[in-house]
């Protein structure tokens, strides 16, 4: 057994069958033994490729986004960033590197509960003291004293999400699908959960019937589930939402980008369709094997997160409609004038037109749903 699941063995010794979420949790936040905490990774030397890893030209595109969302609040002197998940700092260095107009303004916030992804923070990012991010400084002018904010942008690296002056820009790529979720089994009787036990020295599944909020709420949401039929309950998901709703505050936006459908849509499908593992760029194995050493994603059900967005789009339709057709142009323009040349611009702009076929291909990241929150709706 792994050392996550003598982890999760000890804890069901002493507590009895635990939820598919508190498995979750441990496989990959344990902070030793977690699939984070000990190597596992995005990236194309890691374990499965997400929109930033791809290349600069997501966070080119995020940054061009970044500049509408602030003018749209008044191109305000401090504009701060939270970007939740933040895993190695991929998606900020692009966005930094592509000099939004923002920039002087940017307060940008890391947050990653793993220690060893926020370890590598500090290269190509100008990783600054959380405590002088929103700090003024008092200049002299013929002795009278005149506050001022120094410019930016500001990097900050935290485990956990702030607490700062709204409004700001709350953003998370693929992060609510790496939320823990319990697990839940239509039956003849009803629905059931599907909880972890220990038979015979190996975690096995134990269905325990479900009670309450749960019951009513699937009713709900998956009315014809099939017996049989399996779904996941995303109340980490629905808390995060929540708060970092909270966190944006009056005029704030939240973005979430990933896998996302409806419970009844789940409920129709394998649990191997919608729960999936993945180790070294390809598909894992059963996620009750080898805890801590692949990673455990789970399809977003849009209608548990208990706040309906404004706005739910394809990737594709979210880029489109922050400039990434013009970005690609402008790359394929320096590519035809500096090809002759073969030079690292003429490469960049050659690899900016690959990696945006890459995201908008539908069949592949430009299926990823982009989800848009604001506490207070723009008229």
């Amino acid at each position: 057994m792994s050392p996550a699941g003598a982890v999760l063995r000890a804890l069901i010794a002493r507590h009895g069958p635990v939820g598919f979420d508190v498995l979750m949790d441990t496989a990959l936040y344990h902070p030793v033994h977690g699939f984070y905490a000990s190597g596992g990774r995005a990236g194309r030397r890691g374990d499965f490729l997400t929109s930033p890893e791809v290349g600069p030209l997501f966070g080119a595109v995020l940054a061009s986004a970044l500049d509408e969302w602030w003018r749209e609040v008044g191109n305000p002197a401090v504009f701060v960033v939270v970007e939740a998940g933040a895993g190695p700092g991929t998606l900020a260095r692009a966005v930094l590197q592509a000099r939004p107009a923002c920039s002087h303004a940017l307060r940008y916030v890391l947050v990653e509960t793993s220690a060893a992804q926020r370890a590598m923070h500090g290269t190509g990012l100008p990783i600054e003291d959380a405590a002088s991010a929103f700090a003024s400084i008092t200049v002299f002018d013929d002795d009278e004293p005149r506050v001022e904010l120094p410019d930016g942008p500001i990097v900050v690296s935290l485990p956990h999400l702030p607490k700062v002056p709204g409004p700001c820009l709350v953003v998370a790529n693929e992060l609510l699908d790496n939320l823990p979720v319990a697990l839940a089994e239509r039956a003849a009787s009803g629905w059931h959960e599907i909880r972890v036990g220990i038979a015979e020295e190996e975690l096995v599944e134990v269905r325990v019937p479900l009670r309450g909020e749960d019951t009513a709420l699937l009713d709900r949401l998956a009315p014809d589930a099939e017996p049989g039929a399996r779904v996941p309950l995303q109340r980490a998901a629905a808390g995060w939402v929540s708060e970092a709703l909270r966190l944006a505050g009056p005029d704030g936006h939240v973005v979430a980008i990933d896998y996302a459908t409806t419970t009844a849509d789940l409920a129709t499908r394998p649990q191997g369709d919608w729960l999936r593992t993945y180790r070294s760029h390809a598909r894992g194995t059963h996620p009750l094997d080898d805890l801590g050493s692949q990673d455990i994603t789970c399809e977003v059900a849009v209608d548990q997160l208990g706040v309906t967005p404004i706005a739910n789009r394809s990737q594709v339709e979210w880029l489109r409609a922050h400039g990434i057709d013009l970005l690609v142009e402008e790359g394929r323009r320096s590519w035809e004038e500096r090809a002759h040349l073969g030079d690292l611009e003429a490469v960049r702009a050659r690899s900016r037109i690959t990696e945006a076929d890459a995201l908008v291909d539908p069949a592949g990241l430009g299926a990823f749903r982009v989800l848009e929150w604001s506490p207070t709706p723009r008229s």
